[in-house]
């Protein structure tokens, strides 16, 4: 990846011209380019043979590769990483595009995992590959926690919010709970939770559990304990990954190896693992970022694309993230404005409301 600048300062025009082509072709159509269509297309005159030569350098270089004897030639991973660095013109946002977008999102959908959940079926139709959406942590200040005993081994806390948001989590709780530990757990946790978000209670409840060590039993400080651990793991409902238009990722993708590298990839989405690490990509800097093929630490296995980019609140803290994934030749000029808008857009809208 380091290497894009000077691997382009060591190319002449036309083996920069012919590789640009050889890219933008693949990018268009999906299908591997011949130095015949070549020829047709460069700003230079030049035979078939001499493309062909340096279609070879190119190959030589790693940045291009042939799929079938004699047949024209595609980028490989190296080369589109070498594109998108180098030589990516990124366009605008279509009108048609940022009115959609628009649409979707002025719509004053009350509840914003609704409201992400429209952002992101909107993305993938706009962009026709699978959407990514990192729903924000709910931080609005704790106004009641309870406990519920589901079973021997479930329990459920249940948290109420001062803004009227409320989340049920199921969890495993350690052995022998009572209704009156319960009880007791609720009753510490609430004493010390007013005026509080869950991550400023987090920050103060290990300390204050040891202070008031005589003031709970063991079995209630276990329960806390163990809801603390809960809310440290990012679940589901306090970090969501809406995931919209898996299907898109088939489209015109017939072959084979194709369609295990995509099954790898719902395998993967479905179960939404390392959704933390989603947002781990965009966390060392603003603005979009690309991600090709084996790059992408989350869905390494698949051989995709990742576009994404995060939001951020009023404050400039980051709080989530949108994408779009798709097979390497996704349409990257197209797509990286309009992830780009799109994380802009959620952006604004949530500091607006004051969420996050």
């Amino acid at each position: 990846m380091n290497d894009s600048p000077k691997l382009l300062s060591e190319m002449n025009d036309r083996s920069r011209e012919v590789f640009r082509r050889v890219v933008e072709g693949y990018l268009a159509s999906g299908d591997p380019v011949g130095s015949r269509t070549l020829t047709r297309s460069l700003s230079e005159k030049v035979s078939a043979a001499t493309v062909r030569n340096v279609m070879q350098d190119l190959e030589f270089l790693g940045l291009l590769d042939s799929p079938h004897i004699s047949a024209g030639r595609v980028p490989t991973q190296l080369g589109l990483r070498l594109f998108v660095d180098g030589l990516l013109e990124v366009g605008t946002v279509a009108d048609a595009d940022r009115e959609m977008m628009d649409a979707t999102l002025g719509t004053n959908e009350p509840d914003v995992a609704t409201l992400l959940d429209r952002v992101g079926s909107a993305l993938s139709g706009i962009t026709r590959g699978a959407s990514l959406v990192l729903t924000p942590k709910h931080e609005a200040p704790i106004r009641h926690i309870e406990f519920v005993s589901l079973g021997a081994e479930r329990a459920l806390v249940v948290l109420v919010f001062a803004d009227g948001h409320v989340e049920n989590r199921v969890f495993t709780p350690p052995p022998g709970q009572t209704p009156s530990s319960m009880r007791e757990a609720a009753n510490f946790l609430n004493a010390l939770a007013e005026g509080k978000t869950l991550s400023e209670l987090r920050q103060t409840i290990g300390h204050d559990i040891a202070a008031r060590r005589q003031q709970i039993d063991s079995l209630a400080r276990d329960l806390v304990e163990s809801g603390l651990a809960l809310w440290e793991n990012a679940g589901e409902q306090s970090e969501r990954l809406i995931v919209r238009g898996q299907s898109h990722l088939i489209d015109g993708r017939p072959e084979v190896q194709d369609v295990e590298r995509i099954r790898t990839l719902f395998d993967d989405l479905e179960r939404k693992r390392d959704i933390a690490r989603f947002l781990e990509l965009t966390e060392t800097g603003e603005g979009v970022r690309i991600f090709i093929g084996s790059e992408n630490k989350l869905f390494s296995l698949s051989g995709s694309s990742l576009v994404v980019s995060p939001y951020m609140n009023a404050d400039r803290k980051i709080i989530g993230a949108v994408g779009v994934i798709g097979p390497t030749r996704l349409n990257y000029g197209r797509i990286v404005p309009i992830v780009d808008y799109t994380a802009q857009l959620v952006g604004r809208i949530l500091s607006e409301r004051g969420k996050g």
